[in-house]
């Protein structure tokens, strides 16, 4: 019987036994304020741990992923500019993709011509400037994600001029610069979700004076490390300044298990290409993928060239970018 089925009952005896209750009430309550302290553990211990102190937070981590951590993509948007979307899985910009990324997979799955250390982690970088590299760098991130066995995590770590989020058409948000900085912002506070089933980005997050030298700093090593371990089921490709214009991105190279170069044809130079790649030590794969080419024949609109394997034109930009 609960206290106050026994305080009830009290009364009732003592209503019986006709004493007045009124003056009773008054010394009465000094029983159940004595039974009182007992009674208010009891919710306490018992329910709050289940369901004022989890159940709420939980909810509200919840609503927040719910809320802030899932983006719509544009996708008709996309398509229209000339990216690789789920919906038009046969384009020729498809197609185009669908044979860069096989040696890129090859690798990163431990199937190529030899083992790769941290081979799911993929820097897309270039020259200098406007060659092109964020364009592929979402390419490559949607074409694999197009795959049945594998999910993909597009890093823009361009921190200095990040530009990710806005090809995609999506407003600024926290991301790697925000987990380099505060100790209290974990990587699952700042990945976005997508429409696109297996594609979630990272942005490059808050400007900040130091972005670039952040880079190259013991945070962004330990983040790279916890990125190739906590999701070695997942590609990771990173969107990163160009290897002549920061010291940072030869730096952040030599954590990467695959390089690709985007090179844009007309413009980058073979000397610039040669210098470039002088820059970067330690990344096992080095790959080239010839941007805004346009050829004669109608096989493919990109030339490409991999560390060990040829793809795209025979004419031109191959030949020249194996003799260097």
């Amino acid at each position: 019987m609960s206290i106050i089925e026994q305080a009830i009952e009290r009364m009732a005896h003592l209503k019986r036994a006709g004493v007045d209750i009124g003056e009773e009430a008054a010394a009465a309550p000094e029983a159940p304020p004595a039974a009182a302290p007992a009674l208010a553990p009891a919710p306490v211990a018992a329910v709050p741990p289940a369901g004022e102190a989890v159940a709420p937070a939980q909810v509200a981590s919840g609503t927040a992923i719910d809320s802030s951590r899932y983006v719509e993509l544009d996708l008709a948007r996309l398509d229209g500019m000339g990216l690789v979307v789920p919906s038009a899985p046969r384009s020729q910009i498809a197609e185009e993709f669908r044979v860069i990324k096989r040696p890129i997979l090859a690798n990163a799955h431990g199937k190529g011509a030899a083992p790769v250390d941290n081979g799911n982690l993929i820097m897309v970088t270039s020259s200098v400037p406007g060659e092109g590299k964020s364009f592929n760098s979402i390419n490559l991130a949607m074409s694999i994600a197009m795959e049945l066995d594998n999910r993909v995590l597009l890093v823009d770590a361009d921190v200095a001029r990040p530009s990710i989020l806005n090809l995609l058409g999506l407003p600024p948000a926290k991301g790697l610069m925000d987990v380099l900085l505060d100790e209290d912002v974990g990587l699952p506070d700042v990945l976005l979700r997508t429409n696109v089933e297996k594609l979630t980005l990272l942005p490059a997050g808050m400007p900040h004076k130091n972005a670039t030298e952040l880079l190259a700093s013991g945070a962004m090593r330990s983040l790279l490390v916890e990125l190739a371990h906590r999701y070695p089921d997942r590609i990771i490709i990173f969107d990163s300044p160009p290897l002549m214009v920061t010291t940072e991105a030869p730096v952040l190279a030599q954590s990467m298990g695959q390089l690709v170069m985007v090179v844009e044809a007309g413009r980058t130079t073979h000397a610039m290409v040669k210098q470039a790649l002088a820059k970067v030590q330690g990344c096992p794969v080095k790959m080239l993928v010839l941007n805004k080419a346009r050829y004669a024949r109608t096989d493919g609109y990109y030339g490409y060239y991999g560390y060990g394997y040829g793809y795209g034109s025979e004419t031109g930009y191959r030949d020249t970018a194996k003799a260097g």
